[in-house]
């Protein structure tokens, strides 16, 4: 959903990746809602913030606490078995009143308060989150969000029924504070901010792999059961590792001085560590980056815009320092010289 003006009036418009579509294949369904207050007169943005709640995150109530304007700028993405909210509201509280808990809505939330002071009540608990901790909430309870103090934050919603089976006592979970330095935590909301920063999330097999591992570390976060814990530490935690640094490196390749290193500092793990999670993945750290440098070279070599560029400076510019060794792994990975795929004599 998007904020868009037309003739002097103000309208919410759905939207799907980034392209202002709504994409439905079955249950591959994906759909970006995005809503921001600003310029919305004072006397609209109830009405505005409440149909983005009920369509992008859940049925809630919002009121305007007094003697403020109500303010928000928010991004929903509602995935098959998962919806990430991700922004702030000022000078509102979001309330799951007792009317709309009967809509039968089971879904289960981790939120985190990213910074700022943001208030909770549910279950007789009224907690007060403070910047990096987190609290899993249920739709199916009376609850009321309220920012206390100016900041922003991210929520994972997903359905009790993937959920449960995966931690020892979900119900035990809900409403108890999870501290900063809680394991998975840090590593759950980077590998989710990853997902949507590189708009993996719009290409379904990607989509069906990500919500996967949300699920595997939101398990580990709340406390899995043995048997999830164990799935996880095997495809949770490391594939979501190996996820993010494939990510940074498909986005940073053309960069010549990119290395494990590098990666692995980004990720906070050692180079040896990360060389592992790609062996065992069946390939290496440079096979991995001089493929994607491999693939960048194909497509610009296939694209008019770049018909002029000569092929030594598309071999730099995609990340080789040395075009004898370009041309060497582009005749082995394509079986052609970048002369021929460029004339289009073989794609």
């Amino acid at each position: 959903m998007r904020i868009e003006r037309e003739a002097g009036r103000w309208y919410m418009a759905e939207a799907c990746s980034l392209v202002g579509e709504v994409a439905v294949s079955g249950k591959d369904e994906f759909s970006i809602f995005n809503v921001s207050t600003d310029h919305i007169p004072e006397d609209e943005r109830v009405p505005l913030l409440r149909e983005f709640y009920c369509r992008g995150v859940l049925k809630a109530e919002v009121e305007v606490k007094e003697g403020r304007p109500a303010a928000a700028n928010f991004t929903s993405h509602v995935l098959p078995e998962a919806q990430l909210l991700i922004g702030g509201l000022c000078g509102a509280r979001v309330i799951r009143t007792k009317q709309l808990v009967a809509d039968g809505d089971d879904s289960l939330a981790l939120i985190l308060n990213r910074s700022g002071v943001l208030g909770i009540s549910e279950r007789g608990h009224d907690l007060r989150l403070q910047a990096g901790e987190a609290v899993l909430t249920s739709a199916e309870d009376v609850t009321t969000f309220e920012r206390l103090a100016l900041g922003s934050g991210f929520s994972l919603r997903v359905p009790r029924r993937v959920l449960a089976p995966m931690i020892v006592d979900v119900d035990d979970a809900v409403m108890r504070v999870i501290p900063q330095s809680a394991t998975g935590l840090r590593l759950l909301v980077d590998y989710a901010m990853a997902l949507v920063r590189e708009k993996a999330l719009a290409v379904p097999a990607l989509r069906q792999f990500g919500v996967a591992h949300l699920h595997d570390l939101l398990a580990l976060v709340l406390g899995a059961t043995n048997h999830a814990r164990e799935s996880t530490g095997r495809r949770g935690i490391k594939a979501a590792r190996l996820q993010k640094a494939k990510f940074l490196i498909v986005n940073n390749c053309w960069q010549q001085d990119i290395s494990v290193a590098t990666i692995a500092q980004e990720l906070g793990v050692t180079p040896r560590y990360l060389q592992r999670l790609f062996e065992a993945d069946g390939k290496t750290f440079s096979s991995f980056l001089t493929e994607q440098r491999l693939k960048r070279a194909h497509r610009m070599l296939r694209e008019p815009d770049f018909a002029e560029r000569p092929v030594s400076s598309i071999a730099y510019d995609v990340g080789f320092g040395d075009l004898s060794y370009f041309n060497r792994c582009f005749r082995r990975a394509y079986g052609a010289t970048p002369s021929d795929v460029r004339s289009g004599g073989v794609l």
